[in-house]
């Protein structure tokens, strides 16, 4: 009976979740652009080089407004946006031009798990076009630039002790009137040229860390000595940290060792897996960091064994090599635009 009853709540809650939200516009839709559940897109985990436990999924309705360049937040906002779709898209629900003159604003409130008191929090944006500036809890953050590449924010000196937290983001997009990489986008499309994308278009996410963690992992396979080198870089070290990094073949160990924090460390592959596009294998990979003996963070990642390089034939001719044999290349040109979404895909199955 019980678990009829959260069925009914939770197919209730999403109607009226999705009740809020419709794609607008009259332009073309994918297959995918009805499966979208507004109350969660996008759930996958969005860095599976990284992936930690403690995380939180901040895609959904956010509030958002679009008011003249250089004016304070907006008393009121226009209405919803699903993020991460940005604002010129149809599945964004807005489906409007932003342009030079004008900032977009977003804003939305979130809660912390109890399990996360005392712990460090890094919030997380996969991509916003162009330039974004945060505040939480009415203190600016920080800002950045950049469409195109992730950024993050440790938001903890400036959370509430406890309730909702306040999150607004602001954005500002040139276009084609600005300098910065903008692909195919500008302000009045035609021809070859494609919709500007304005705001936030790829998932928003939190996650609890310790004071000392790892902030980034570098794998560097080398085929021919069969080994892989695992570098893991650390927010900060003290002496006489240690990492510990486990290579697996699904969930078999195939080498563990552990070094100094700070250290590469090189563990052999026998017998390796050659990754190719025919047998796209992949190694697992589990990176602990422990503190006075303390394990403080733990991450997944993973790496594929393969080399590519270059060699003359007979002719004289350089050719591509995939793991020392010549490889022909086939690229497809995709250029990576939905018509329902721009920048971002519908959903996961679209991918």
């Amino acid at each position: 009976m019980n678990k009829i009853y959260l069925t009914l709540v939770a197919a209730i809650c999403l109607l009226q979740v999705n009740a809020q939200w419709q794609p607008a516009g009259n332009r073309i839709k994918t297959q995918w652009a009805n499966a979208i559940d507004a109350g969660n897109p996008l759930p996958e985990y969005p860095r599976p080089m990284r992936v930690r436990n403690q995380w939180k999924n901040l895609n959904g309705l956010w509030e958002y407004a679009i008011a003249k360049k250089g004016s304070p937040e907006p008393a009121s906002f226009d209405g919803k946006i699903l993020v991460p779709f940005a604002v010129e898209s149809s599945l964004s629900g807005v489906q409007k031009a932003v342009g030079t003159d004008n900032e977009l604003w977003y804003k939305r409130s979130f809660t912390l798990a109890s399990a996360w008191k005392g712990k460090y929090i890094l919030l997380h944006f996969g991509a916003v076009d162009w330039r974004a500036e945060l505040w939480i809890n009415d203190i600016k953050v920080g800002m950045h630039e950049g469409g195109y590449t992730p950024f993050s924010f440790d938001i903890t000196p400036f959370l509430n002790a406890t309730g909702e937290q306040k999150l607004v983001l602001k954005v500002w997009d040139p276009t084609d009137a600005g300098y910065q990489p903008r692909g195919k986008q500008v302000n009045n499309p035609n021809g070859i040229w494609y919709t500007a994308v304005t705001g936030i278009w790829q998932t928003v996410w939190m996650e609890a860390v310790e004071e000392r963690h790892i902030s980034a992992l570098r794998s560097v396979p080398d085929i021919d000595r069969s080994i892989v080198s695992v570098q893991p870089v650390l927010n900060a070290t003290t002496y006489g940290d240690i990492v510990d990094v486990t290579v697996k073949d699904g969930q078999t160990v195939v080498n563990k060792a552990k070094a100094s924090a700070g250290q590469a460390i090189d563990l052999a592959v026998p017998s390796a897996k050659l990754w190719s596009p025919e047998l796209p294998f992949l190694y697992n990979l589990e990176v602990a960091l422990y503190s006075k003996g303390k394990m403080v963070d733990r991450v997944e990642s993973y790496f594929a064994m393969r080399k590519i390089s270059t060699k003359r034939d007979e002719n004289g001719i350089v050719r591509m090599q995939l793991n020392n044999k010549d490889y022909f290349q086939y690229g497809p040109l995709d250029q990576g635009w939905w018509p329902d979404g721009l920048y971002t895909a519908p959903t996961d199955e679209a991918l």
